[in-house]
């Protein structure tokens, strides 16, 4: 294949992107959402975390039924009136709006082989259940530690330690940030230039210009890969344009080149499988079905893999040391190169039928 044949192709469909209107709106969208970050993670995160308002769950008081444990003096220090009573009188307080909530703990000791499972009565659609429901999972995820602690010598495996970067708001704001926002941001951009690859494919069967570019001295695989190549370089200019915008809104991105290579590496694959549907398909309806239900096919079983792309980058962008993040990204690389082979292959088949 000849190098300057492809950047030709290339170059030709990066200046079509202009006249791609949902392509240009959806990234337009992108640089709302990174540029305006700081606002939409306080509004949203408040919506998420109603304890970010802070103070309200102040004084409301606590049913606490079952079994002594550090869960009591946990719930005081989240600023809640503990009132021990029997299972029965505190659900029937709850019931007449004289409790917050109620709290039932089992007797199960701490270093039980059994688990600790501790029952939570709350309000239905009430606003305050919502504000103190957040208080006490605070209590309880200490308390959790806590079991976690007295039980941790039957670990097999060492958990990763996540770092929370210094001013990230709180454990509300991090995970809103790096669980949710940073994924949502540097991802986009692969599954649109995915979708961006049928677009480019199948315009040229629909348009009928695909014999009128093979009477030329480009191959239909020079073709291919040029279409491949300006769909795929979209991806890191973005995100990398994503990551300065998110840092001039003061979100820290640690290990920035290792999360722009995972983001690269995963979006390659994206694309390939959406080239694939279109090269099969030639129409762009069909083929963009096809792609949106593998896609939701490929995130269900990629994201059932603890060291997923998306948990990856979610680490390494926290500044998280992730031991696995060098492998996860060669076994990315691994798929994304036999899917290469894979659509190459095909793409000849097709050359064989398609060149006049």
């Amino acid at each position: 294949m000849n190098a300057r044949h492809i950047l030709t192709i290339a170059r030709k469909e990066l200046r079509g992107i202009r006249n791609e209107r949902t392509i240009v709106l959806a990234i337009l969208l992108q640089v709302f959402i990174a540029m305006f970050s700081s606002f939409l993670v306080v509004g949203l995160t408040t919506l998420y975390d109603p304890s970010s308002l802070g103070g309200l769950a102040g004084g409301y008081a606590v049913g606490y039924a079952g079994a002594d444990s550090p869960l009591d003096g946990l719930l005081e220090e989240k600023g809640f009136s503990v009132h021990h009573m029997d299972l029965s009188d505190a659900v029937a307080s709850l019931s007449e709006r004289k409790l917050a909530a109620a709290v039932w703990v089992p007797d199960t000791p701490p270093d039980a082989a059994e688990p600790v499972k501790i029952t939570l009565y709350t309000v239905k659609n009430d606003i305050s259940a919502s504000v103190t429901g957040t208080r006490i999972r605070e209590a309880l995820e200490t308390y959790e530690g806590m079991l976690r602690d007295t039980r941790s010598d039957r670990l097999d495996v060492l958990p990763i330690e996540v770092a929370i970067p210094s001013g990230s708001g709180g454990q509300g704001f991090f995970i809103f940030i790096y669980g949710l926002l940073v994924p949502l941001l540097l991802f986009m951009p692969a599954i649109i230039s995915a979708s961006l690859i049928i677009d480019f494919i199948t315009e040229e069967y629909s348009a009928r210009t695909l014999e009128t570019l093979l009477s030329t001295p480009l191959t239909f695989s020079e073709i291919l890969w040029g279409k491949v190549f300006a769909a795929w370089v979209l991806v890191p200019v973005q995100a990398g344009a994503w990551l300065i915008l998110l840092a001039i809104n003061g979100i820290t991105i640690a290990n920035v080149v290792p999360v722009l290579l995972h983001v690269a590496v995963a979006s390659l694959a994206l694309i390939l499988i959406g080239a694939i549907a279109a090269l099969h398909y030639r129409e762009r309806t069909s083929a963009q079905f096809i792609y949106s239900t593998a896609l939701v096919a490929v995130l269900l079983v990629v994201l059932s893999v603890p060291g997923n792309p998306v948990n990856l980058v979610v680490l390494l962008a926290a500044g998280t040391a992730v031991p696995a993040g060098w492998t996860g990204l060669l076994v990315v690389g691994g798929g994304a190169t036999l899917l290469a082979l894979f659509t190459e292959r095909y793409a000849r088949r097709i050359a064989r039928t398609t060149t006049p």
